[in-house]
């Protein structure tokens, strides 16, 4: 829990697009075409290393690679605060998409494999709700702390704070337990066929085997590849909360109002406030995964949330924040209940690598987002782009409920 809460535990979270946009920085002033280029470099970053990585974690000591994931992106952050420019933001957040990967997909292998080390698979859903409410109670922490170190220090002292909580994040991670001796075994612990080698770490199975162990694993089992698509699309709309930042600086009535989304009058403080109440979305639902998990229901949720968004961003008003936090809660509920289910069809010994292959997935849904809102903000602010990127849930609601989409399916 302390590594999730650390991880998030940013300052710099609810301002660096604030800080990309400030005209007032040497460096910085960058357009809104300008920001989602680097937001897209981030994410094709993240797609190169995403899957090379999670092969990594189930080649290699999982906890190691959770150790180094944060130094790489407290890298990124010293870089961004000593010399801020479109190219230090460029490596900044290759940095930051290399530490991002080291922990992608291994955070969930070793939760779960650990799990059912204990006896306690059933938990992971509820463990996995609660590594993500610990996450968003980092937010939290990091966006109060990003006012006053604000006005202590301005962007220096926020981004030196970063780099410390990185650092901190790693050290936590050194001590997580890992147990490899499940690497060969199955969601249960028992033996499995489709896992190449033994499952101690000497005989582990080589790179490729690792790879065709989760191609069999999705290859295999139709609802497995169906769970992954949709955690994949349910990404769509979190990718754009990279952009929150701004979205609530125009609730605030202080972005620029000719549709390019800037932030140039935005009070930093005022918006890092408001980032608060959404984090506390991320909590609720986060929390609710523990309590009811009913893959079921994810279809109605979606389709809930989604109309929710649209209607909180169309208003307009600063109190719509409390929607967009209302409608995060509940879509991030169903994406930690579509990770539980799809964690539940994998084999250990390619859990990592195939959670990976989901992750690259969601990168790359993250780079139409973020493309769709650089080309959208000729013609629209960040009300009308969050509105417009949450209809294609209201389908997708539609599909699930309709069962054209079916994921309802017992444990292989």
């Amino acid at each position: 829990m302390g590594a999730a809460l650390l991880e998030d535990l940013i300052p710099l979270y609810p301002l660096y697009a604030v800080l990309f946009a400030d005209p007032g920085i040497p460096g910085a002033g960058l357009g809104p075409a300008e920001i989602s280029a680097l937001f897209v470099i981030w994410s094709v970053s993240a797609v190169i290393v995403e899957v090379p990585t999670g092969v990594l974690a189930d080649r290699l000591s999982r906890r190691k690679l959770l150790i180094a994931g944060p130094l790489l992106t407290a890298s990124g952050f010293a870089l961004w605060t000593a010399a801020p420019s479109f190219v230090s933001f460029a490596v900044g957040f290759v940095l930051w998409a290399l530490g991002g990967s080291l922990r992608s997909g291994t955070t969930q292998a070793l939760v779960y494999d650990e799990l059912v080390h204990l006896g306690r698979s059933q938990d992971y859903a509820r463990l996995s709700g609660a590594m993500r409410a610990a996450a968003a109670v980092g937010v939290i922490g990091g966006t109060a702390l990003a006012a006053p170190l604000f006005s202590w220090g301005g962007y220096d002292a926020v981004g030196l704070a970063s780099v410390i909580v990185c650092a901190l994040c790693s050290l936590v991670s050194a001590m997580l337990p890992e147990t490899r001796v499940g690497r060969g075994t199955d969601d249960r612990g028992r033996a499995d066929p489709d896992d190449l080698g033994s499952a101690d770490a000497d005989s582990a199975p080589g790179w490729l085997g690792i790879v065709r162990s989760g191609w069999i694993s999705l290859r295999t089992q139709p609802v497995a590849r169906r769970l992954l698509l949709l955690g994949v699309a349910l990404t769509w709309v979190a990718a754009l909360d990279e952009y929150l930042p701004l979205l609530i600086g125009s609730f605030v009535g202080e972005a620029a109002s000719t549709g390019s989304g800037g932030t140039s009058g935005a009070d930093p403080r005022a918006i890092a406030l408001l980032m608060i109440v959404v984090s506390m979305g991320d909590i609720g639902g986060a929390l609710a995964a523990g309590r009811f998990r009913s893959v079921a229901a994810i279809g109605p949720a979606v389709g809930l949330g989604a109309i929710v968004l649209i209607g909180a961003a169309l208003w307009g008003h600063p109190a719509g924040a409390l929607g967009v936090a209302v409608a995060f809660g509940i879509l991030g509920w169903a994406r930690v209940i579509a990770d539980a289910a799809l964690q539940d069809h994998l084999s250990s010994a390619s859990r990592a690598t195939v959670t990976s292959l989901a992750g690259m997935g969601e990168e790359l849904v993250a780079i139409l987002a973020f493309a769709g809102w650089a080309l959208g903000s000729a013609w629209f602010g960040p009300a009308g782009l969050f509105a417009v990127a949450a209809l294609p849930y209201v389908g997708v609601s539609a599909l699930l409920i309709g069962g054209a989409i079916t994921v309802r399916a017992s444990r292989r």
